[in-house]
């Protein structure tokens, strides 16, 4: 199977600790270019050093890790802390991780590689507010001709808001670089809360993770244990969501989800809708259309992908 080339744009958070874990460990699959973060659920000094805890944990120091915008484009930044938790990793042991970061700035990485490259070619995951994004966007007007595509964790149709009424938070956080992103003309396939609500950490799933024995395994059942644990306490029902996982299993394996066209816009004005996603279905599967929208994902499929990736390789005990 040919490489993806790609940058994964984050916010790490607990579920974007399950993507970078996902994405670090598949390097037959992956040419990960680099890892760029903004702030978002938690701020973006404890974002980047979690970026770099990640890549630690899961050896995979040859990744660059690239800090990004500290706050949104014109909105005051909104802290998600009360479900990720303090450090925005939940119960996991927080350390000071050895790799640096790599100087300069995040949206300077996105257009330097992505322009560098063959049009088409890279492939860009973003699974926090779309900030470094839309800078980047704003400094180079020819990336979206260039990009390959943008698949972005974001957004609800039938499902409403997990942060306001009717907003999912990614958006939420900061809708202007989102609408930037949306009206952008980019290939844009959007995973909202109507596919990752689809694709839930249950108990007997987490116990298969932590049996897996590796420290990356160990780590991710850290993370949904306590994923699940704040989902009880908040009231918002059920097992935790895979929200940014979803994002770079569509890359691994874009059969386990389905998507169709859409035209896809952002509320910006109202306060009272502020972060709304307009997700119209009734258009034409043309060449014309440049978003996807993920309607259906294979809940069993996700997690034998997980697994799979998170296994100890063939032949080594542990």
């Amino acid at each position: 199977m040919p490489h993806t080339s790609l940058i994964f744009d984050c916010d790490p958070g607990v579920d974007d600790a399950i993507a970078l874990f996902m994405a670090f460990a598949s390097r037959d699959t992956l040419d990960l270019l680099g890892v760029t973060t903004v702030g978002g659920n938690v701020s973006a000094a404890l974002t980047v050093r979690n970026a770099r805890m990640i890549r630690e944990i899961a050896g995979r120091e040859d990744v660059p890790v690239i800090a990004g915008a500290q706050q949104p484009l014109l909105r005051p930044p909104i802290d998600a802390g009360h479900f990720h938790g303090a450090s925005g990793l939940g119960d996991l042991k927080i350390f000071d991780p050895v790799a640096p970061v790599t100087p300069g700035h995040a949206a300077n990485f996105i257009v330097d590689t992505v322009m560098s490259r063959p049009a088409g070619t890279v492939t860009l995951a973003a699974t926090g507010p779309m900030t470094n994004l839309a800078l980047a966007m704003r400094l180079e007007p020819a990336l979206c001709s260039r990009i390959g595509r943008v698949v972005a964790m974001g957004g609800a149709r039938r499902e409403g808001g997990n942060i306001t009424a009717s907003a999912e938070y990614n958006i939420y956080a900061d809708p202007h670089a989102a609408d930037i992103v949306a009206r952008s003309g980019c290939p844009l396939v959007m995973i909202g809360l109507d596919a990752t609500h689809q694709v839930r950490s249950t108990p007997d799933r987490i116990a298969v993770i932590e049996g897996l024995g590796t420290p990356q395994a160990q780590a991710v059942a850290t993370l949904l244990a306590f994923a699940n644990r704040t989902e009880k306490a908040l009231g918002t029902g059920g097992a935790s969501p895979m929200h940014d996982p979803c994002v770079i299993a569509y890359i691994l394996s874009p059969h386990l989800f389905k998507t169709v066209p859409c035209t896809f816009g952002i509320e910006t004005g109202s306060p009272l809708t502020l972060g709304h996603t307009a997700v119209e279905l009734r258009v034409p599967d043309s060449a014309e259309v440049h978003v996807r929208w993920t309607v259906d994902a294979d809940a069993d499929g996700f997690f034998n992908l997980l697994t799979e990736l998170l296994s100890p390789p063939p032949g080594r005990d542990l």
